[in-house]
C-alpha cells in the first residue's frame, strides 16, 4: 500500500516562493515516476512537474517552466516541488503523485497553495 503525505502549502504574495514536499510510504518509491499536479475550483487537473525515478530527468508544462523545479530524494522517499516567482493563476491544491511501473496510480490529499496581495 503506498500512502502520500504532501505539506508546504500556505498563502503567499505574487512574486513569493514556496516549497512543497510530498513524503511516500509503501513500496515502489525509489523505482516509481512521481509527478506534481494541481486543480484549480471550477478545472480539470493539471500536471506541472515529472521526475524520474532517479531524479535525473524532469518535465514541466510550457505554464510554470522556469519557475518551478521539481527534485527528489530517495532515501528520504519525498519528493519536492520549488515554486518561485508565484502568479495569483498558481492558486490550487496541489497534489502529488506516484505512478508505479506496471500498477497503479497513487495520488496524495493535496496541499492548498494561495496567491494573493
Amino acid at each position: 500500500q503506498v500512502q502520500l503525505v504532501e505539506s508546504g502549502g500556505g498563502l503567499v504574495q505574487p512574486g513569493g516562493s514556496l516549497r512543497l514536499s510530498c513524503v511516500a510510504s509503501g513500496t515502489f518509491i525509489n523505482t516509481s515516476p512521481m509527478d506534481w499536479g494541481r486543480q484549480a475550483p471550477g478545472k480539470e487537473r493539471e500536471l506541472v512537474a515529472s521526475i524520474s525515478p532517479g531524479g535525473g530527468n524532469t518535465n514541466y508544462p510550457t505554464s510554470v517552466k522556469g519557475r518551478f523545479t521539481i527534485s527528489r530524494d530517495n532515501a528520504k522517499n519525498t519528493v519536492y516541488l520549488q515554486m518561485n516567482s508565484l502568479k495569483p493563476e498558481d492558486t490550487a491544491v496541489y497534489y502529488c503523485r506516484l505512478r508505479v511501473p506496471g500498477g497503479g496510480t497513487y495520488w496524495g490529499q493535496g496541499t492548498q497553495v494561495t496567491v494573493s496581495s
